[in-house]
């Protein structure tokens, strides 16, 4: 598609976390690389007090701490810096804007704002953009999640975004699909003609989404007691790779035909009546255990009081559409897990007939595994024959076919998410981000879960930290003959 790349950047929270992070390593290493555009400024704004020299020893001194060794050089760092530009801004301040836009000054060449802030800050932050003329029709902005803490927060937020950026220029980030293992899914789903004929209900059993951490609260613990699993994790990553997993064919690769077939595979969803949502969910919080052979505290020694905020969620649910009818979708995260894991298992129907079976042979159906971290990797599980003379009966024995990303594109730098997502964002392109109707109909499916649990007064159950979760999220595939890929 036609790129329609920016002349400015401007980061909000340019001081915090996410920023030191990815977003000023990124940003570097699309500078290296000679893929920013050659004019591009980037102005930094935050409530620090910062002049433009103080912020760029502040980002040189994120990028000597989180930039891997073999990427850092000084000359490209000196000529990044001197890209770098910085405004102390007070979002909730209306009196912050207009030093602001006389530092960014003349937008005509276009300019791309990256928003990541607290919700409650959203309309404040619009409403003082467009009254400093930062948000005429050459700026585009960027939302860093959460938006929202439900569908109807979801659409406040979303109201005050429209009011001064029509959907064209609004790019929601959800940083899961700058992965490139995820944008994998497409070239595997619809850059081969062997699995679409059995990708459907038909040919598939049942698909397991999993995103595991070994990870507690860290700095998180103000976020995550309001948040939970379930709006943290399930809302946003685990429902778009259920989205790039179930939906059709797109007819291009492009904005406006991907999203399109991810909503609607959103609005395929079957929404849980409130009696039918203990049954199909799991919630449980971490206790006290062992992970990587290091004991960790529970989650509420670590948040310093008790909570009812569930640190698990596992989920079966169901896509209401003729493709998927009757194919159940495990979904299921957790903090301080057995190991870390981001991987999607897809399991097929066993053959409808073995052949096998009068000599002793054993058929496991087949399954397709995409590992999205920590190891990069696309798995199929088939059936081989062992060697040998077989008389006294043929023994079969799954094997895997493996075609590891890390070694078979060695030779590629590998990018992190948001290389990618920034790049898009100051060029210009939407197919990697999220659509409003994409982000309600999400809230939808997750605002019924938690309405049951209410109903039901369900409260998670606790589970030892380094395990797997609560036994009952064994119980939730095991009744219907599946288990959960853990190996």
């Amino acid at each position: 598609m036609p790129r329609d790349p920016v002349a400015k950047l401007l980061l909000f929270g340019a001081t915090g976390d996410l920023a030191q992070r990815m977003l000023l390593p990124s940003l570097y290493g699309l500078h290296a690389d000679n893929l920013l555009p050659a004019e591009l400024k980037i102005f930094g704004a935050a409530r620090h007090d910062h002049d433009d020299e103080g912020y760029r020893a502040f980002a040189r001194k994120a990028l000597d701490q989180f930039l891997p060794e073999d990427r850092k050089n000084e000359a490209a760092i000196a000529s990044f810096l001197e890209r770098v530009f910085y405004q102390p801004t007070d979002l909730s301040d209306p009196e912050s804007f207009t030093p602001l836009a006389e530092k960014v000054g003349d937008i005509a060449g276009g300019l791309a704002i990256y928003l990541s802030t607290a919700p409650s800050l959203f309309e404040s932050a619009i409403t003082g953009l467009q009254s400093v003329g930062l948000a005429g029709t050459t700026v585009r902005v960027g939302l860093e999640k959460p938006l929202g803490y439900d569908l109807e927060s979801s659409r406040e937020i979303n109201d005050a975004v429209a009011k001064a950026f029509p959907e064209e220029r609004t790019y929601r980030i959800d940083h899961y699909l700058g992965k490139e293992t995820v944008q994998n899914i497409l070239a595997l789903r619809f850059g081969n003609s062997f699995f679409e004929p059995v990708w459907n209900a038909q040919g598939i059993d049942n698909v397991q989404i999993t995103i595991a951490e070994t990870v507690g609260l860290e700095e998180r613990a103000g976020y995550y007691e309001t948040a939970g699993a379930l709006r943290d994790m399930v809302q946003n990553h685990i429902l778009q790779l259920l989205a790039l997993v179930a939906m059709e064919p797109p007819a291009h690769f492009d904005g406006t035909d991907v999203r399109d077939e991810k909503s609607k595979v959103f609005r395929s969803l079957r929404i849980m009546k409130p009696e039918e949502v203990p049954q199909m969910t799991v919630t449980g919080q971490y206790g006290e255990g062992a992970v990587k052979g290091q004991f960790v505290k529970s989650y509420a020694e670590e948040l310093g009081q008790s909570s009812t905020t569930e640190t698990f969620v596992a989920i079966k649910a169901h896509i209401d559409n003729w493709r998927w009818q009757g194919v159940p979708f495990y979904l299921r995260t957790g903090k301080r897990m057995a190991t870390r894991r981001s991987e999607i298992a897809i399991q097929f129907k066993a053959v409808p007939h073995s052949m096998f079976a009068g000599r002793g042979g054993l058929l496991q159906p087949n399954m397709l595994i995409i590992r999205l971290q920590p190891e990069e990797y696309i798995q199929l599980l088939v059936m081989a024959k062992e060697p040998g003379l077989d008389r006294n009966g043929v023994r079969l024995r799954e094997v895997p076919l493996n075609l590891s990303l890390d070694a078979e594109f060695a030779g590629s730098r590998r990018r992190i998410a948001y290389e990618r997502l920034l790049l898009d964002l100051i060029e210009g392109d939407q197919t990697l981000f999220v659509r409003r109707d994409e982000v309600e109909a999400q809230w939808r499916f997750i605002d019924a879960i938690r309405a049951g649990w209410d109903a039901n007064d369900v409260k998670p159950k606790s589970y030892p930290s380094g395990s797997w979760g609560p036994s009952a999220a064994i119980a939730l595939t095991e009744r219907d003959g599946v288990t959960w890929q853990d190996d």
